[in-house]
């Protein structure tokens, strides 16, 4: 019959302007068989996630250049798109949970990919 899961559960926006960092992120989601979109600032972001409607989860550096940083950027998708499942990633900024938006998790860089996949794994099942 149909898929068990909604179309794109298994698609992820990986935004970090470090491009050998997001590169990796890149090719270690879609080993494992996801559906991944990259952007290197807040920008690139907003213009994929307004065409590419089925990106389930968010991954985000805090630091990056353009007109919007993470953490800004993390917010307008909370507003815009409030089903997104966010992460917000920083080896620098250590963010309280009272600047994160509604339902976003902090992962303190180095974070374990590993990890992180078995936690959404484990939610959008």
């Amino acid at each position: 019959m149909g898929e068990s899961h909604p179309i794109g559960t298994k698609t992820i926006l990986i935004v970090d302007d470090e491009a050998l960092l997001r590169f990796d992120l890149v090719d270690f989601f879609e080993a494992a068989g996801w559906r991944v979109f990259d952007a290197e600032d807040a920008d690139q972001a907003i213009i994929i996630l307004e065409e590419r409607k089925e990106i389930r989860v968010v991954l985000t550096d805090v630091q990056m250049p353009g007109s919007l940083d993470g953490l800004k950027l993390a917010h307008y998708i909370r507003d815009r798109f409030p089903p997104t499942i966010l992460y917000i990633a920083s080896g620098h900024v250590p963010l309280r949970e009272d600047e994160l938006p509604a339902h976003a998790t902090f992962l303190p860089k180095p974070f374990d990919p590993n990890r992180l996949l078995c936690q959404l794994e484990m939610v959008i099942e």
